[in-house]
């Protein structure tokens, strides 16, 4: 690898680790108002005012992963390595500097809420590091390739084996959210964070569909490998 290429990774790497030392503050702070006893299931209520925030957040978090690849790189299939590795670090470090700071979580199987969107997510610790070392491991695979090669593309099997992968480890942190904010109708609340949140203040993640996990993992793995044997 390249001079210049080992410096970029080492700078990404210094940014995203600063980023998700942010985010883990805000989330203290988040804690230290709502859950001075330390976080837990079932959630407590928030104002609404800090839900829509939570959300723009959320979404900041995104755009921000995304514009260093794209100030280093024309190419779109670099710009999605780097966002790739930047989200990796970034989700790996942030539970980093919760542990750091306030000693969370206490093991890798607690349980955490992930994500807002489209519905909230919940899962075990476990899972987002297990995704984000397979980002990093793609983003450096992507990334060698197309140094050597310039040319080099993703093959069409390896993005729908890790397309297919991501869908299933996202239906796993959704699928229990989803039957808890369920309507007596049957009807979900979607990308609705205030309304979805307040229907789960008694929900505890009690059962986690791992086996929808695995799946998820076996087919982003074999995508990864695929992928990596195929871009040399």
């Amino acid at each position: 690898m390249r001079a210049d290429m080992r410096r970029t990774f080492f700078l990404m790497a210094l940014f995203f680790i600063a980023m998700a030392f942010l985010e883990s503050a805000v989330v203290v702070y988040l804690r230290a108002l709502y859950y001075p006893q330390g976080f837990d299931f079932p959630l407590v209520p928030m104002d609404r005012t800090l839900v829509r925030t939570e959300v723009g957040r959320e979404i900041a978090t995104v755009i921000m992963l995304l514009i260093p690849g794209a100030l280093v790189t024309p190419s779109r299939l670099e710009r999605f390595a780097w966002f790739c590795f930047g989200f990796g670090i970034w989700d790996i470090f942030y539970y980093v500097w919760l542990k750091v700071l306030i000693d969370w979580p206490a093991s890798f199987t607690t349980p955490d809420l992930l994500f807002l969107v489209p519905v909230p997510w919940v899962g075990p610790v476990w899972c987002p590091c297990i995704i984000s070392l397979g980002l990093i491991a793609l983003a450096v695979v992507i990334l060698s390739a197309r140094e050597a090669r310039p040319s080099g593309r993703l093959p069409v099997l390896g993005w729908c084996l890790l397309c297919s992968g991501a869908l299933l480890m996202i239906a796993s942190f959704v699928l229990e959210p989803w039957r808890a904010i369920r309507g007596p109708a049957g009807s979900t609340i979607l990308f609705d964070a205030e309304r979805s949140l307040a229907l789960l203040h008694g929900f505890r993640p009690e059962v986690f569909p791992l086996g929808l996990f695995l799946a998820g993992v076996g087919l982003s793995g074999a995508g990864l490998l695929w992928t990596s044997v195929r871009m040399r």
